[in-house]
């Protein structure tokens, strides 16, 4: 149950975390999501975090929540990217 806890929070950090690096400049690199973000950038971060927990829910369903725990690793992975991203924006600090 833990590992699900983690892929629900590394979801909203994800979000946090890419609206973040819009605001800075940053673009999404993810061809999937930038055809989600048509209906805005919030709103296609969102839609796609929407998609993701309903794949996770599957994955609980169907007892293959080993496939979560996987999945937390690249989520962990694109959470360090975007802060490292928003970090590396010229306009990260306010002078």
């Amino acid at each position: 149950m833990a590992t699900v806890q983690i892929f629900v929070y590394l979801q909203l950090l994800d979000v946090l975390t890419t609206l973040v690096g819009f605001k800075l400049g940053a673009a999404e690199a993810s061809p999937f999501i930038r055809v989600l973000m048509h209906a805005g950038p919030a709103a296609g971060v969102i839609a796609s975090k929407v998609l993701a927990l309903g794949i996770g829910g599957v994955c609980i369903y169907t007892k293959k929540s080993h496939l979560i725990r996987w999945i937390t690793y690249w989520y962990s992975g694109l959470v360090v990217w975007n802060l490292i991203v928003v970090l590396a924006a010229p306009g990260h600090l306010v002078h």
